[in-house]
Formats: C-alpha cells, sequence, structure tokens
C-alpha cells in the first residue's frame, strides 16, 4: 500500500475510534445523569433520606477539615429529625 493510502486508511481507523469513545462516554454520561435523577425523586418522596445524605456529605467535609463548628448543635439536629417524622 502507498503512504498516501496508508495514511488515510489509519486516519479513518482513529476516527471510528474516536467516534466509538464518544458513544461509550455519552452512554456513561446518560446513565450517571439517569442515576441523579433516581436518586433526586428518592430525596424529593423521603425527607429522612435527603437529611441523612447531607449529614453524609457534612461528615466527608469534616474529614476534611481541621476544626468545625456547628451553630445548630445536636439539640438542632435531634430537633429537626423529630420534625421530619412527625
Amino acid at each position: 500500500m502507498p503512504g498516501e493510502m496508508r495514511e488515510i486508511l489509519n486516519q479513518v481507523v482513529a476516527a471510528e475510534k474516536q467516534a466509538e469513545a464518544n458513544v461509550i462516554r455519552r452512554r456513561e454520561e446518560t446513565n450517571a445523569t439517569r442515576s441523579l435523577l433516581n436518586t433526586a425523586k428518592v430525596m424529593a418522596e423521603n425527607p429522612v433520606m435527603l437529611r441523612l445524605k447531607e449529614l453524609e456529605a457534612l461528615e466527608t467535609i469534616a474529614g476534611k477539615v481541621g476544626h468545625l463548628t456547628i451553630h445548630n448543635g445536636t439539640g438542632g439536629l435531634m430537633n429537626d429529625i423529630i420534625n421530619l417524622r412527625d
């Protein structure tokens, strides 16, 4: 095969692989978005679940800082949880 034809064939193969990679990337993005939507629906229907996710986020943040002050306190936290149950 002449050099020019080989180069064109290589470009075609590279373009096809790039297109396949784009399809896979978009599929993964769609799945991630669908998962976020499902999570949002669960949280909208269940305020206690939403509060638990907030506490998980707070735990993650607290693990990354040296000092954390919570102004609501545990009493406020317990009142909030009780109010969610009522």
